[in-house]
C-alpha cells in the first residue's frame, strides 16, 4: 500500500517545511510526519544520509515497486496535485490557476527582504520590527496579490471558503509562511481583503496545529 512520509524540520523556524505539511493537513491527505531537529551537532550528517538535497522539506512516496522522493515545496506540491486530482489543489478555472501558479511562483523564488529581515518565528506575535531594506515594499506587493485574488477570483467562484481563490489551493499553502510572518512581525498594513484573509487563515485547525507543535519545541 502506497504510504506518504513528509521529512520536515523545526516547526518554530522552518517556513519551507510549513508549507507541504500545511498543505497536506489542510487538504486531508494522509501522512506520516518525520522531524529533524535543525542546527544541531548531528544534523548535517542525518540530512546527508536521508534528504536527496541535503534539506528540508522532502517528501518519501513509498509504493509497491519502488520508492519515489521529492523535494523542494513547491515540487511536492505540484506531485501530490498529479498524485490526489480529485482534491483539485490548484484552481479549476484556468485562468485563476495560471493567476495562482504565476503567484506561488513568485513566493518561491522572490521577496528576499523579507524572508532575511523577518525570518518565521511561529511562536511569537507582535514584535513591530523593521521595514526597511525592502520589507515594506515586499508586503505592499503581497498585499496587492492577495486583494487581486480575492476580488477577481474568489469573489467569482462557486465557493468560496475564504482562501485566495475561494477554494483552498496549493497558493494558499505557499503564502501560509508569510502570514505567521506578518503576525510576528506586524501589525502590517494591508487591505481589507488581506487581512480578512489572514485572520482566516490563522483560524484554520491545521494553523493550530502546526502552532501546538511549535510551542512544544520550544518548551512554551
Amino acid at each position: 500500500m502506497a504510504k506518504l512520509t513528509l521529512t520536515i524540520g523545526d516547526k518554530n523556524l522552518s517556513s519551507w517545511s510549513f508549507r507541504p505539511w500545511f498543505l497536506m493537513t489542510q487538504a486531508g491527505i494522509a501522512f506520516t510526519e518525520e522531524n529533524i531537529k535543525l542546527d544541531q551537532p548531528g544534523t548535517r550528517k542525518i540530512l546527508a544520509e536521508k534528504s536527496p538535497s541535503g534539506l528540508v522539506p522532502f517528501l518519501t512516496h513509498k509504493k509497491d515497486g519502488g520508492e519515489t522522493q521529492v523535494w523542494d515545496s513547491l515540487a511536492i506540491s505540484e506531485y501530490l496535485n498529479d498524485l490526489f486530482p480529485e482534491k483539485q489543489l490548484w484552481p479549476q478555472d484556468i485562468a485563476a490557476r495560471a493567476f495562482a501558479r504565476s503567484i506561488s511562483a513568485e513566493m518561491h523564488s522572490g521577496f528576499s527582504a523579507l524572508r532575511n529581515v523577518w525570518p518565521m518565528m511561529f511562536t511569537r506575535e507582535a514584535l513591530s520590527h523593521t521595514t526597511s531594506g525592502g520589507v515594506q515594499r515586499e508586503i505592499d506587493r503581497i498585499s496587492h496579490l492577495w486583494t487581486e485574488a480575492r476580488t477577481r477570483f474568489a469573489a467569482k467562484a462557486s465557493t468560496d471558503e475564504g482562501f485566495l481563490f475561494g477554494k483552498f489551493s496549493i497558493a494558499d499553502a505557499l503564502y501560509a509562511p508569510v502570514v505567521s510572518r506578518f503576525l510576528t512581525y506586524g501589525p502590517v498594513k494591508v487591505s481589507n481583503e488581506a487581512a480578512a484573509y489572514m485572520e482566516m487563515m490563522s483560524a484554520l485547525p491545521a494553523w493550530r496545529q502546526w502552532g501546538e507543535g511549535a510551542r512544544e519545541e520550544v518548551g512554551g
